[in-house]
């Protein structure tokens, strides 16, 4: 398959927007580096009104690097960060990547049972992490035990004023403070400790190179349970790139992000810890979406660029429209990981007098692939257009070699810098996502118009997206079919009205037992996250099979949907 694709969308690129991102670039590293450089009297971190400056933040980045170095980390070894967004997690990000190591991400709300099965994937010697998770970690069975625990507190980087507050013997502190964090019984070393204690890293010791390694990104690519993502620096910051030249009007030092994604998903990692940083822009920090902190937030540092999913964005207009926030502050807004409503997009616009698109990506891609032009171009009902520098063909699924007539749905396939390079430990599944070892595989069935605007039509991978994250089928039908009562499941999502799905199950029950929801979802959320819980739980008498005993899920969703009230 010939690597040169003819562009005819770039024609619908906003004005000033390139086609192309420069040929040359350089390390995440090297642009952190260059935003304390020319921006480090700027706030580049705002956790609830506690702020670092880049020099401050550069400070802490150089002495945490050395201090991972003297506990043995150098370039090639893997740090695993399981916190939600904080200051310490982009320190923490930057100092592992200084060091020319390898950042494992996870999400924080994981089960003991899932963030086991990664680190045994990984096998991260050194962990930093937030101290409500740190003990669960710590009691990992003795191989996938990290080596060295690094605790973080949430309340040591809030404002005085709040930390002393927390220390009233009051129930509503007790239980504030049981939110933000926990005492940790097992050995560890604490992040604040060695950030203040601990002298900056040598000039001598070299950066990272742009073919490195920089990130594992845990996702359940277009099928099966979760495997670690390959990002390269020249992949993230390919798609941080990407994403600069498609918003021009976005100025270099003088903007606001607004961090309600987490920094453990794909895009929250590129559109704000990476494109944020690089370009010198002050992150607004919220552990997970408040709206309350969203407001005070607002009404301290206006924010200027946000990226959120259409739940977000749904709840700050209605917010907006009661009289508690205003948002015109807001210029640019992109929203991805489900689909946005051109009602959403409307409503959104005309509160803010500002931009709202839509965008199209998957974690393999670092993440995004293809968006809406910022400007008139753009096209509700699509996922826009490809990015700078990304080429897209739709092929025959069943023969990704061969591209479909123009206006036909076929699979989409991508190739472009931001690509990752493969799945960590896992050859047999990196051949099956990348053809040639470069177009990437999406999954998706799309159309494309002659001017390039791409439409999902329907998905070949069946996993659910609930709340912006995929849940894999599969692993959670494996937890229900341990259940005693169970003997057989399909995991399937029910759309709703706002583009979501909802994780739902069709059980077979074994004789003589009953369905007993309550004890199901219990029983999930001990080794399930729970956004993976299922939100409904169906009986039925058999599920549909193909000829091999296969079950088709395709037919399930029907079977589901077509019921009038799931028992829930």
């Amino acid at each position: 398959m010939s690597h040169q694709t003819i562009r005819p969308w770039t024609t619908s690129y906003a004005p000033g927007v390139t086609p192309d991102i420069p040929e040359h670039y350089d390390t995440l590293s090297h642009a952190f580096a260059r935003s304390v450089r020319d921006y480090g009297s700027r706030v580049a971190t705002d956790f609830v009104g506690a702020t670092l400056t880049y020099r401050q933040l550069g400070e802490q980045v150089d002495a945490v690097a050395e201090g991972l170095r003297g506990l043995g980390v150098t370039r090639g070894d893997r740090v695993a960060l399981v916190m939600p967004n904080c200051p310490q997690h982009v320190a923490a990000f930057y100092a592992v990547l200084r060091l020319g190591a390898i950042v494992v991400e996870h999400n924080p709300q994981y089960t003991r049972d899932e963030l086991q099965h990664q680190f045994a994937d990984h096998g991260a010697r050194v962990a930093i992490v937030w101290d409500a998770v740190a003990d669960t970690i710590a009691s990992f069975d003795t191989p996938y035990r990290p080596e060295h625990l690094i605790t973080v507190s949430l309340i040591s980087a809030l404002p005085l004023s709040r930390r002393l507050a927390l220390r009233l013997p009051v129930a509503k502190a007790r239980a504030a403070r049981a939110t933000l964090g926990a005492n940790v019984e097992a050995p560890h070393l604490r992040f604040e400790r060695m950030a203040a204690t601990t002298p900056p890293i040598a000039d001598t010791i070299s950066l990272p190179a742009l073919d490195d390694v920089a990130v594992l990104q845990y996702t359940s690519g277009t099928t099966g349970a979760p495997k670690a993502a390959m990002l390269t620096h020249r992949s993230l910051r390919a798609n941080q790139l990407m994403g600069e030249a498609w918003v021009p009007g976005l100025r270099p030092g003088a903007e606001t992000f607004a961090c309600v994604l987490p920094f453990f998903h794909a895009y929250g990692l590129t559109l704000c810890l990476s494109y944020g940083v690089a370009m010198g822009a002050s992150l607004l920090l919220m552990p997970k979406f408040d709206l309350d902190l969203f407001v005070a937030g607002q009404r301290r540092r206006p924010v200027t660029f946000l990226a959120a999913v259409p739940p977000i964005y749904d709840r700050l207009s209605a917010a907006a429209e009661a009289g508690r926030i205003d948002l015109h502050s807001i210029r640019f807004s992109i929203s991805g990981a489900m689909a946005l409503s051109a009602e959403s997009a409307q409503r959104w616009e005309q509160i803010t007098g500002g931009l709202l698109v839509e965008g199209y990506g998957m974690t393999e891609a670092s993440p995004i692939i293809a968006g809406n032009p910022m400007g008139p171009s753009r096209r509700s009902g699509t996922v826009g257009v490809p990015f700078p520098g990304t080429d897209v063909r739709v092929v025959d699924p069943e023969n990704p070699t061969r591209e479909v007539a123009p206006g036909e749905p076929g699979e989409l396939i991508v190739d472009g810098p931001q690509v990752f390079v493969g799945y960590w430990n896992r050859p047999a599944e990196t051949a099956q996502m990348l053809i040639d070892g470069r177009w990437l595989r999406t999954g998706d069935i799309v159309t494309m118009s002659d001017d390039g605007f791409i439409t999902v039509v329907d998905r070949i991978k069946e996993l659910i997206v609930t709340g912006g994250f995929n849940v894999s089928p599969s692993e959670v039908e494996a937890v229900l079919c341990s259940h005693p009562d169970v003997r057989q499941a399909a995991v399937v999502g029910a759309p709703q009205p706002s583009g979501n799905e909802e994780v739902s199950a069709a059980l077979v029950l074994r004789e003589g037992s009953t369905l007993d929801v309550a004890a199901l979802r219990a029983f999930c959320q001990q080794t399930l996250a729970r956004y993976k819980v299922p939100r409904n739980f169906i009986s039925v008498e058999s599920l549909p099979t193909s000829m091999v005993g296969k079950v088709l899920r395709r037919k399930v969703r029907d079977l589901l949907f077509g019921r009038t009230q799931p028992a829930a």
